[in-house]
């Protein structure tokens, strides 16, 4: 059994993931997270699952490795065998149970053009897609209708995306990390990451304010605060946060039955502008609230929540679904995702700092994409031919380094 001592830095799911696959693999893991578990960006996200909105490339590649693991990890979890996927419908596959706190939903995803351009943009994009083995369905007006009869009349083009899916993020998190558990992690909540103890130029430690705590290997998965983290164990990265927010309406009879958005939120995500961008985003729980979104923009770590923002949220949702125009919204939140210039994340050993390696980057895919940055994690670490190919994700690529190599929180210590 390899025993291997990993600190995985942070409990989100990304960490809760990487925790996971390493500890049914045998190695000995630590989390360690400065507040609790799945507290943080998990916890205010919307849960997605989604291939809809990632062109070809990396990100696509990763997004349907983990879509062909969620259903292999729920039937972990569960303790069954997963049964295999059903021809694409129009009808929710047959996929394994979950634990009920996950929520697992293979709803399916429609995207929407309501404009002449929006749908010159959205057909080439889906059609790009299906060469790179995405399964996108154009759908006429009266299959759209049928399929979402509550939407907006005013659409130019629709594609139905079967493989998109939902969880609920904070219990999809804890699931996981359970799981970690029972394999034999152990997990420490209010333990901050204050600087490196390194040996020989090996990172051996970090400092907390409850002590050192050492390790073989070291896994940054701090979400939007890793680039502070990284920062602090003297190799600093380009990683920052960036705020989305959302609505929750009351519960409601049966009125959104996919994952719907307007063909703009595939620009939305893949755009580097700081400055507030929204889109439609809407979709049901398994609750019957509605979940209204999204929106992105760069102010720091600010978490207060702007009735502007949360206004044009809501005005962009109702150009979807106008239907909602009169229903009652019982709260909004708001959280932190981690922005790459580059929108790829970062998976791999540090080639500054023997012993670090980063599992972040994500932005707001980190719940869908968690499996796979965890299978792709141990693969690395164990020397393992990898399921994809792992280079786009490398530490030093010119988007992700930055600052000097001797940032302050660093414990030199004898060999």
């Amino acid at each position: 059994m390899n025993r291997t001592r990993v600190v995985v830095v942070g409990a989100g799911i990304i960490g809760a993931a990487c925790a996971r696959e390493l500890a049914v693999a045998g190695f000995d893991v630590l989390v360690l997270d400065r507040s609790g578990a799945a507290a943080a960006t998990t916890s205010h996200g919307e849960g997605n699952v989604l291939v809809s909105d990632k062109g070809p490339g990396p990100e696509l590649e990763l997004a349907q490795l983990s879509r062909r693991l969620w259903p292999e990890v729920l039937a972990d979890l569960a303790g069954r065998t997963p049964s295999p996927h059903k021809p694409h419908e129009l009808e929710r596959p047959s996929e394994p149970d979950s634990p009920d706190a996950v929520e697992w939903d293979p709803k399916g995803g429609i995207v929407v053009a309501t404009t002449a351009e929006g749908a010159e943009a959205l057909l080439p994009f889906a059609a790009a897609q299906r060469a790179a083995g995405v399964r996108a369905e154009t759908m006429d007006d009266d299959a759209l209708t049928a399929a979402e009869p509550f939407l907006t009349e005013r659409r130019t083009a629709a594609v139905y995306y079967p493989d998109d899916a939902q969880v609920q993020p904070a219990g999809a998190a804890t699931a996981l990390l359970a799981d970690a558990l029972r394999a034999g992690a152990r997990l420490r909540t209010g333990h901050e990451v204050l600087g490196a103890v390194t040996r020989g130029g090996r990172l051996t430690g970090v400092r907390t304010a409850d002590g050192p705590v050492e390790a073989d290997v070291f896994v940054n998965a701090a979400g939007p605060w890793s680039g502070e983290v990284a920062r602090r164990l003297g190799v600093p990265l380009d990683i920052r946060p960036r705020r989305g927010e959302v609505l929750v309406t009351t519960p409601l009879p049966p009125t959104v039955f996919h994952k719907v958005y307007d063909a703009d939120y595939v620009g939305a995500v893949g755009s580097g502008a700081g400055d507030l961008q929204t889109s439609a985003v809407v979709e049901s729980t398994r609750a019957g609230s509605i979940l209204l979104g999204s929106s992105r923009r760069r102010v720091g770590f600010d978490d207060r929540l702007r009735p502007e923002v949360l206004s044009a949220v809501a005005a962009k949702a109702l150009k979807l679904f106008p239907h909602l125009a009169g229903v009652h919204v019982m709260r909004a939140y708001g959280g932190f995702r981690p922005y790459v210039p580059d929108h790829l994340p970062v998976i791999g050993a540090d080639p500054r700092l023997a012993g670090l390696w980063h599992a972040t980057g994500h932005e707001g895919a980190g719940i869908g994409l968690s499996v796979g940055t965890g299978r792709l994690l141990r693969e690395l670490l164990t020397g393992s031919a990898t399921a994809i190919d792992t280079s786009p994700f490398r530490v030093d690529r010119p988007a992700v380094l930055g600052g000097p190599l001797d940032a302050p929180g660093t414990a030199e210590e004898g060999p």
